[in-house]
């Protein structure tokens, strides 16, 4: 299989930078894969799980939000937050989803119905990693 380059930037860190065989990736538009030759594409990125395959191997990372770029060069994913499942705590990610539940009552119109969804795509994420966990 054809691979190419990707590197994942947070503003603390470069999360990964390697040759890379596909990257999934949570769109704003619906989740889509990149493969070796894909199209040249800009897409926002919603909170999710951005999965990586390399040499037969994956690496789950949740992303909370960003742009991706894909281009001659390869993809670039620009995240607002990149952390490694394996390194993500669950006991943090349940309080931030608490805080977010609690603050909901405070909000109105298009506030709430964006924390709404940022609410039900943060739970996507916990959901999907107990799930996966599990096997």
């Amino acid at each position: 299989m054809a691979t190419f380059h990707f590197d994942l930037v947070s503003p603390e860190q470069v999360a990964f930078s390697g040759e890379v065989d596909q990257v999934d990736i949570p769109g704003a538009e619906g989740d889509f894969g990149v493969l070796a030759g894909h199209a040249p594409v800009v897409a926002v990125i919603r909170p999710g799980i951005l999965t990586v395959t390399a040499g037969g191997a994956q690496q789950k990372i949740v992303v909370l939000g960003g742009i991706a770029e894909v281009s001659e060069k390869g993809l670039t994913v620009l995240a607002d937050v990149a952390t490694a499942v394996a390194d993500l705590d669950m006991q943090d990610f349940a309080a931030t989803i608490a805080t977010m539940e609690q603050q909901l009552p405070g909000k109105v119109g298009d506030v709430l119905d964006r924390s709404i969804e940022r609410l039900d795509h943060y739970k996507s994420i916990q959901h999907q990693i107990s799930t996966t966990a599990m096997h």
